[in-house]
């Protein structure tokens, strides 16, 4: 509200009192570490396809109220992680086997690319990182710490893609990659699969260390298309595994 300035003074204007920002803050962080929570239960199978999500109890076991989780559960819908019910609350998403078909055709010509340009952009730094990742995953395969190397896996498979230098194939990449993680994670592979799939990484690394991006394009787009059959054939053969502690598939 502007007051009328006396005589020679300068115009004197009130301007209504900012808000505390400390409540907004907080509830916000309620809110991202409800959906990142949220989303590794899906993710791991905690919360098994198809199954209601019972907000009481969830609530309960967070240690959080309503809003914050009724807002992670907007955040995991638009993910295609959940799926919100009118006037029913929410339940987590199925996937059929063909489904995971048609997403990791796409993930696999999508890091295949990534792969290739990689090849040709790194540079030596770029190297060491790639190289220091897969030597943490290496030794996680050699003592079976499966939930350790699936989590390096991920981001490694995250690393290549960035270091293509593409926002295009990074941005689309990423919006893919959260409907496939859970895929990924609940269906059972066995551990041949697992070595298999270690030994991809080992050629990987040596395409990459040699610069041959078409060498690098093509066993990457392998790897990730193999990943994609496998998890479709456990899909097609029983459905997704229904516990967080089996042997998660991730390439």
């Amino acid at each position: 509200m502007a007051r009328r300035p006396a005589d020679g003074a300068a115009r004197v204007v009130d301007f209504p009192a900012e808000r505390p920002r400390r409540r907004l803050v907080r509830r916000q962080s309620l809110h991202a570490q409800a959906t990142d929570q949220l989303r590794d239960m899906i993710v791991e199978g905690e919360l098994a396809p198809g199954a209601r999500i019972g907000e009481a109890e969830l609530c309960a076991q967070l240690g959080i109220s309503r809003t914050p989780l009724r807002e992670a559960l907007k955040v995991l819908a638009s993910e295609g992680l959940v799926e919100l019910l009118p006037h029913r609350g929410a339940r987590v998403t199925q996937v059929t086997a063909e489904q995971v078909g048609e997403l990791f055709e796409v993930i696999a010509a999508l890091e295949g690319l990534a792969a290739e340009l990689a090849a040709r952009r790194l540079t030596d730094r770029d190297l060491e990182r790639l190289q220091a990742m897969h030597d943490r995953m290496a030794q996680c395969h050699a003592e079976r710490r499966r939930h350790d190397y699936f989590r390096l896996n991920h981001k490694m498979h995250q690393l290549i893609v960035a270091l293509a230098g593409n926002g295009v194939l990074a941005a689309t990449h990423e919006q893919l990659m959260v409907r496939a993680r859970r895929s990924r994670y609940q269906a059972i592979l066995s551990l041949e699969r697992w070595d298999e799939a270690m030994a991809e990484h080992v050629a990987l690394m040596d395409a990459l260390s040699r610069r041959d991006a078409d060498r690098a394009g093509a066993l990457w787009r392998r790897h990730v298309a193999r990943t994609g059959e496998v998890v479709r054939a456990a899909l097609a053969a029983g459905g997704p595994a229904g516990g967080p502690r089996q042997l998660y598939a991730e390439g």
